[in-house]
């Protein structure tokens, strides 16, 4: 109950943003409270170091990411290029030992539900595996209601759980494109999910400040049902 996985619809839907503007929030009104952010795998550079760059993490370099292979591909294309296997259970020890450790773990994906981790396993089967339970983000774009439709299917079929759905808009978005490419009352119901808010664009993706007040317009009782927020004590 402690992690949250952060998903998409795709690669570039948003995670990164929606995972940055979670540890910007969390760390800016609960200082007191421990953060743990995991990539679960990464090709190519990106995420790993932008969360190194911003946040000040007390974890290891293989919890925030367990697993990296250089080619920009999809993992087992990349893995199979560097004649490695992936090591699952690597990514799993990490996230157990970032579990126990901290009081609130944001755990980011990878391309969208369907992608592949290996040649047998999608994110979405990792998820329910692993049972965790994450929120999906979505690109306010052409094409949003029906991948939200699809992301959602499959998460159901597989038995992953989603506590909503966040709208992210890549590009500045006015409100009539947001009713016109990802309309909320259409997507909840088509899918039966809630929609928790709609992240702005940023101009710079690295303002906290800014990350975190796009965080506070979020459904954040949702997003964090669960945690423990209460203050600690001391021993």
């Amino acid at each position: 109950m402690n992690s949250l996985l952060i998903a998409g619809t795709d690669t570039d839907a948003g995670k990164t943003v929606l995972t940055s503007a979670l540890a910007a929030y969390w760390q800016m009104y609960f200082p007191d409270r421990s953060l743990g952010i995991m990539k679960l795998l990464q090709t190519g550079t990106g995420d790993r170091e932008l969360y190194t760059r911003l946040f000040s993490l007390d974890q290891s370099p293989e919890e925030l990411n367990p697993l990296h292979f250089s080619a920009p591909l999809a993992p087992p294309i990349s893995a199979e290029r560097e004649g490695r296997a992936i090591e699952l259970e690597k990514v799993w020890t990490a996230l157990q030992s970032l579990t126990e450790r901290k009081n609130f773990v944001l755990v980011e994906a990878l391309g969208g539900l369907g992608s592949p981790v290996t040649r047998e396993l999608t994110v979405a089967d990792i998820a329910r595996d692993w049972r965790l339970r994450g929120v999906l983000v979505v690109p306010v774009r052409l094409g949003a209601i029906g991948q939200a439709v699809a992301n959602v299917a499959l998460a159901r079929h597989t038995g992953f759980q989603l506590r909503g759905i966040v709208l992210n808009c890549p590009q500045a978005c006015s409100e009539q494109e947001i009713a016109d490419f990802a309309p909320i009352d259409l997507i909840e119901s088509l899918t039966q999910i809630p929609v928790l808010g709609t992240l702005p664009h940023l101009d710079d993706p690295n303002d906290l400040i800014k990350l975190a007040a796009s965080a506070s317009e979020l459904d954040l009782e949702r997003l964090l049902h669960g945690v423990n927020l209460l203050p600690q004590t001391a021993k």
